[in-house]
């Protein structure tokens, strides 16, 4: 347990740096999913290990190891962790539950208005076009989700980029990926160190729902062209739409303007915002399945996993020991 424990915390150190290189170079189906499941098992493997150290410092207070017939003497004795960073680990661990259950809280809350939202919208194959002049598009999960476009965006578009916006914007819903965001959410609100990975997920499903746009048209040029297109022109969100950007499923706004024109150079992209990147993505060949990054972001869980699950069964065997020498 002395250094198993440490493990989940050491690797949430090291997560975050594999969160570009996943994002921009990995099919971002699978991206996704890898991104999520690491935010999510680490954050998840760090609270256990914050849990554990706590504990640690819990049975060395008499008081406390009499109620569980432990011997406080040899919990000071053989106890993994100095006082003081159980104490920390503690404190770092309320933090923890109470931010991920606000989270979870808010999300409930969200995503029940947006299903009531979408359940009262008059719409026609589960599209909802409401008049409003400011161009703006977004995904409504509920049963059933609805796709919701301005007529300012309808205007600003062409009728052929209309179905590229429809095509993305229904590949939100069929893949669910406001669920995506929120487990990535949840995993970063555990621990603030995996909050690039919860970013990255929210511009992968962008490029998830993009790909899916081109494999519906055929023509990744054109769908370049839209996504580009459509930023430049929404330069203000409705209020309808406050519900599916808590939920993570918008593409990005007027901050990701400026870099459009040139979205090859790498030097500008290295600094660019979601939408140059997946214009440029778009621009470029699809990405492939990234075997080396896949393996080691699975081996990171398995450690991380792994570890937990050691620390946890040392504990076990410290509280039997210190119990015996009661």
């Amino acid at each position: 347990m002395r250094i198993a424990v440490y493990v989940p915390l050491l690797l949430s150190l090291l997560a975050p740096f594999g969160a570009r290189p996943l994002s921009e170079r990995c099919d971002p189906r699978l991206a996704t999913w890898l991104l999520t499941a690491s935010s999510l098992v680490l954050g998840t493997a760090s609270t256990i290990s914050l849990g554990l150290l706590a504990v640690t410092g819990l049975i060395r207070i008499p008081q406390l190891a009499a109620l569980g017939q432990w011997s406080a003497t040899s919990a000071q004795r053989d106890a993994p962790a100095q006082l003081s960073v159980s104490v920390l680990a503690g404190l770092l661990l309320g933090g923890a539950v109470v931010t991920a259950a606000r989270l979870l809280w808010r999300r409930a809350r969200t995503l029940a208005t947006a299903a009531l939202d979408a359940a009262c919208m008059p719409a026609r194959d589960g599209l909802v076009v409401i008049e409003d002049d400011a161009p703006d598009a977004y995904a409504l999960p509920g049963l059933p989700g609805r796709v919701v476009v301005s007529t300012g965006m309808l205007h600003t578009l062409d009728e052929s980029e209309h179905d590229i916006l429809l095509a993305h914007e229904r590949a939100h819903l069929t893949a669910h990926h406001y669920a995506f965001v929120a487990l990535a959410q949840l995993g970063a609100a555990a621990n603030p160190l995996l909050r690039p990975l919860a970013t990255a997920v929210t511009y992968t499903i962008e490029r998830w729902a993009d790909e899916r746009a081109a494999t519906a048209t055929g023509d990744r040029a054109r769908v370049a062209r839209t996504v580009g297109k459509a930023a430049l022109a929404a330069h203000r969100t409705p209020a309808l739409a406050r519900a599916a950007a808590a939920l993570g499923i918008r593409g990005g706004g007027p901050r990701s303007r400026g870099l459009l024109t040139r979205p090859g150079r790498r030097n500008a992209l290295a600094t660019a915002g979601p939408v140059p990147r997946r214009v440029a993505a778009l621009l470029a060949p699809p990405l492939g399945r990234r075997p080396a990054l896949t393996a080691v972001t699975v081996a990171i869980c398995a450690v991380a996993t792994v570890a937990t699950a050691e620390a946890a069964h040392d504990l076990h065997e410290l509280l039997l020991n210190v119990g015996a020498w009661k």
